[in-house]
């Protein structure tokens, strides 16, 4: 469950069971006076446990951990309330912080609801308030916010802010200018791919995102230390495999709308999917939403460039080829 990546860095393999992402991995930056942990898992008692395990092996006190959220997702931030102490700092970009804070509201979901309704998801399937906010341990926190080319310093270690939006609208990562190496988040990832959504308010989240990726493709970077699964040696490798990844979802998603104009949630029914299901009905609601989200994600981006045509009808939204 620990391994030492770097002197005074440990990697800790924080278990998500009945998820398939499986795991999220936790970074641990020892220092003498503060260490910094980066993300933290659900607000679930296995995640708990490892996390109070791991920094029990190895000898850090809680009150002497600081905490870095790289982004709004539970299973990055769902533990920060309940570990962090009264001397902790929780950094966290605004833009996020912001975002973490509404969610806890009705009002919140409920624009996300309105949101997901607008692009054709039935109804009956939307539960997600109740279910993500039950993966977040508190109401509320007094975050310290981060900024592009902000540099905590931790272990010896000159951790440098990047803003990388599109997993997110505020996504940060932390880069060590004279070790190179990248605590990325869900930026990158080398055996799975990253979610882009889109959420109410957020212009072509799909397009950041590839934005975000060639800034981190032009950095000198040796190693690439992710929220999830193995690390990554080759960053401008797998950069491609990303950007090939969208390029061809991009292309399913215009072949699938030669059959006419279809909303967001009929072309993520038409999509193909990583998943163990033999038809679309089986596949749970959670997954749906975010089938749906990614579907909304690529649908924009093809209307910003002009590709595809947004049609708005009945209090509902449709996309088209051009005529």
């Amino acid at each position: 469950m620990i391994k030492q990546l770097l002197p005074g860095i440990y990697q800790l393999k924080v278990p998500l069971p009945r998820n398939p992402l499986k795991a999220i991995n936790s970074y641990l930056i020892g220092g003498q006076a503060r260490s910094l942990l980066v993300d933290t898992g659900f607000n679930w008692p296995e995640c708990k446990e490892a996390l109070l395990k791991g920094i029990e092996t190895l000898g850090v006190d809680w009150a002497e951990i600081d905490f870095f959220v790289t982004h709004l997702h539970g299973d990055h931030f769902g533990l920060v309330y309940d570990l962090a102490r009264q001397e902790s700092v929780v950094y966290c970009s605004e833009v996020d912080a912001n975002i973490i804070k509404a969610n806890r509201s009705t009002a919140y979901w409920q624009e996300i609801n309105s949101f997901y309704l607008m692009h054709g998801y039935p109804p009956h399937e939307l539960d997600q308030g109740d279910t993500l906010r039950s993966y977040v341990s508190g109401t509320d926190i007094n975050f310290k916010y981060v900024n592009e080319g902000d540099c905590l310093e931790y272990g010896g270690y000159h951790l440098v802010c990047i803003s990388t939006p599109g997993h997110t609208p505020g996504h940060m990562c932390l880069y060590e200018p004279e070790r190179k190496f990248l605590i990325s988040g869900d930026h990158i990832l080398a055996d799975i791919t990253s979610n882009i959504t889109g959420r109410p308010g957020w212009n072509d989240s799909l397009g950041q995102y590839l934005k975000s990726l060639e800034k981190i493709n032009a950095m000198d970077i040796n190693l690439v230390l992710p929220g999830h699964r193995s690390i990554i040696r080759n960053h401008h490798r797998r950069i491609e495999e990303l950007k090939l990844h969208h390029k061809k979802r991009l292309e399913e998603v215009q072949t699938i709308l030669q059959d006419g104009p279809m909303s967001a949630y009929q072309v993520a029914s038409l999509m193909h999917w990583d998943l163990t299901y033999d038809s679309w009905e089986q596949i749970p609601s959670f997954q749906k939403w975010f089938a749906t989200g990614e579907a909304i994600a690529h649908l924009e981006h093809l209307v910003h460039v002009n590709v595809l045509r947004k049609i708005e009808q009945d209090g509902g939204v449709i996309y088209a080829l051009p005529d």
